[in-house]
C-alpha cells in the first residue's frame, strides 16, 4: 500500500465516532488504515488477536468500506465476525451474546448520503470516548501499528437472535396499534417484525429498504419525517407512532393526536414508569433535556436521583455504567437501559418496547399521559453551520459572554440569568426555569441550540432570538439546518 494513495481526514475523527465524506475525505485505502489502527488499539487493550464483531447499515457503499476496515482489522490480527447488514445495537448486543472483544460496526448513522462512519467500541456494552478517539487518531497518523495474520468469519442468521432477546420477556397485554416508520433505512428489517411480535398492530411507514432514502433522511429529529409519521397515526387512527433512525439506535415518538412528543419528555415518562417498579434508582439525562425531571414528583416520590451529564452517547452509556444508573436518556432520542432491563447500550427498538410498557401499565392514551405533565415550549434540536476548526473556540467565546451576562445582571426575556452549566457547552437556566443550550456538534459542523420556556412560545422565540443574535456577532455561525 502506498502511503501517498492513503486519503483521510483528520476531521472525520469526533468526540465519539468517526465519520466522513466518502469518498471525498477518506477512500479504501484510508478506510484499511483506520482498521489496521483500530485493530492495533483492540490489541493494545483487550488481547492479542482478538475477536471483533463487525457490520454495516443499508447505504449503496457501506459493504465495500466495511471490506476495507475489515482488510485493515486482519492485517493487525484480529479475528472478524461479520454479521453482515446490521443495526448498531444489534452488533452492541452480539458483543455480550458472543463473548467479543471489540466491535465495529460501519454507519453514518442519520447522517445524509455521501456520509460514512465507524462506531468502535472494545469494553462491553461502551463505545470509544474522546481518549479512545484521541488515541485512535494518534495510531492512524504515527502508523505505529501492530501487524499479525487475522481471519474472517460469516456469522449467519443473527438476526433472529438479537430479535428473540428484544422480544422474550416483553409481551404486553393491550393491543397497541403503532405506526412503525423506518425512512428506508436498515431498521425496517427488524422494528416492524419486532414490534408486532411482542403483541402490537403495525402499521408500516417507509420500511423497505432504500439506499437513496427518497423521502427524507432516518432522523427521528428531522421534521419532514416527523409530520410524514403524525399523517399515519392520524389516517390509521394509531394509539402510537415509532420513527427510527439510520442505524436503529434512536427513536422519535407521536401520541395518538399525530402530536410530536420530544425525547427528552418520553424519557421521563418511562424514568417514571421504571421508577415505580425499581425505587430508589439513578438516572442520567444530557444537557439538552427539559428542565421537568428536575423537579419530578413521581421520580421524588419514588426516591430517584436524576443526574445532568454530556450530549452524546458514548458520554451517557459511559455514566450509566460509571454511576450504576438504571437508565440514561438524550433528548436526540438514544435512550439506555441498564440491568435488569438491557445491558446498557442505546437502541430504539428496546426503547420503543418500554413506550409499549407505558401504554401498557398506564392503561390510558399517549396524549392523556403526556398532557398529564406540566407544559413546556421546546424548540427542536437546531443546528446552525459552524466549521469544525472553528465550532469548539466558538462556544468557548459564548460561555464566556454568558457567564459575563449573568454577571452584569444582563435580562433575557425579562429574566435574570440564575445558573450557568458548562458540563458541555453552556446551558444557562433563566430566575422562572426556562434555559437555552449552545453547545458543539460532536459528529457534523455545526453548534447546537435548544431552548425550552414555561409560558409562551413567544418566550422561547424571544430567548432563541437573544442567543442567535450572540451567535451572529461572531460571525463565524452560518445557515441553521432547521430553526423556529
Amino acid at each position: 500500500m502506498n502511503s501517498k494513495d492513503i486519503n483521510i481526514n483528520k476531521n472525520g475523527f469526533r468526540e465519539y465516532d468517526a465519520r466522513w465524506l466518502y469518498p471525498k475525505d477518506i477512500n479504501l485505502e484510508g478506510i484499511k488504515t483506520i482498521g489496521l489502527a483500530l485493530g492495533t488499539q483492540i490489541s493494545k487493550h483487550a488481547k492479542k488477536n482478538p475477536r471483533v464483531i463487525v457490520g454495516h447499515d443499508y447505504r449503496s457503499y457501506s459493504e465495500e468500506v466495511k471490506g476495507a476496515l475489515i482488510e485493515g482489522l486482519k492485517e493487525s490480527g484480529c479475528n472478524v465476525e461479520d454479521l453482515g447488514l446490521s443495526l448498531t445495537p444489534m452488533v452492541y448486543f452480539a458483543q455480550f451474546e458472543l463473548k467479543a472483544d471489540a466491535i465495529a460496526m460501519v454507519t453514518a448513522s442519520h447522517n445524509e448520503n455521501g456520509w460514512t462512519g465507524i462506531k468502535m467500541g472494545i469494553e462491553k456494552g461502551l463505545t470509544h470516548a474522546p481518549t479512545e478517539m484521541s488515541e485512535l487518531k494518534d495510531i492512524v497518523f504515527s502508523k505505529n501499528f501492530i501487524k499479525g495474520k487475522g481471519s474472517l468469519k460469516k456469522i449467519n442468521n443473527f438476526k433472529n437472535i438479537y430479535s428473540n432477546y428484544l422480544i422474550s420477556n416483553n409481551k404486553i397485554n393491550k393491543k397497541t396499534k403503532a405506526v412503525v416508520a423506518c425512512g428506508n433505512g436498515t431498521a425496517g428489517v427488524f422494528a416492524p417484525q419486532i414490534l408486532r411480535e411482542i403483541g402490537c398492530d403495525v402499521v408500516e411507514l417507509d420500511c423497505n429498504l432504500d439506499y437513496t432514502f427518497p423521502k427524507y433522511n432516518p432522523n427521528p429529529e428531522d421534521m419532514k419525517m416527523l409530520h410524514a409519521i403524525s399523517e399515519a397515526v392520524i389516517k390509521n387512527k394509531a394509539d402510537i407512532g415509532f420513527g427510527f433512525d439510520g442505524d436503529g439506535d434512536r427513536v422519535g415518538v407521536i401520541d395518538d393526536k399525530g402530536r410530536e412528543i420530544f425525547s427528552d419528555k418520553i424519557g421521563l415518562l418511562i424514568a417514571r414508569n421504571i421508577s415505580n417498579k425499581h425505587k430508589g434508582q439513578k438516572f442520567i439525562i444530557d444537557v439538552k433535556s427539559t428542565c421537568l425531571y428536575s423537579n419530578d414528583e413521581v421520580l421524588k416520590n419514588n426516591n430517584c436521583e436524576v443526574i445532568f451529564w454530556k450530549t452524546g452517547h458514548s458520554h451517557i452509556k459511559r455514566k450509566v455504567k460509571e454511576t450504576k444508573s438504571i437508565a440514561g436518556f438524550e433528548k436526540s432520542g438514544h435512550f439506555f437501559f441498564n440491568q435488569p432491563i438491557g445491558f446498557g447500550f442505546d437502541d430504539g427498538i428496546m426503547s420503543a418496547i418500554q413506550v409499549c410498557h407505558l401504554l401498557n401499565n398506564e392503561n390510558k392514551k399517549m396524549s392523556e399521559i403526556i398532557d398529564a405533565l406540566p407544559m413546556t415550549y421546546q424548540t427542536p434540536t437546531m443546528a446552525p453551520f459552524c466549521k469544525d476548526e472553528e465550532k469548539y473556540q466558538v462556544v468557548d467565546l459564548i460561555t464566556k459572554q454568558f457567564k459575563e451576562f449573568k454577571e452584569n445582571k444582563t435580562k433575557i426575556n425579562d429574566q435574570l440569568i440564575k445558573e450557568i452549566i458548562t458540563i458541555n457547552g453552556v446551558r444557562f437556566v433563566l430566575e422562572d426555569d426556562s434555559w437555552g443550550l449552545i453547545r458543539a456538534s460532536s459528529n457534523k459542523p455545526s453548534l447546537v441550540v435548544v431552548v425550552e420556556t414555561l409560558k409562551s412560545n413567544q418566550d422561547t422565540k424571544n430567548i432563541f432570538n437573544f442567543i442567535d443574535k450572540t451567535l451572529q456577532k461572531t460571525g463565524k455561525v452560518g445557515e441553521y439546518d432547521q430553526k423556529i
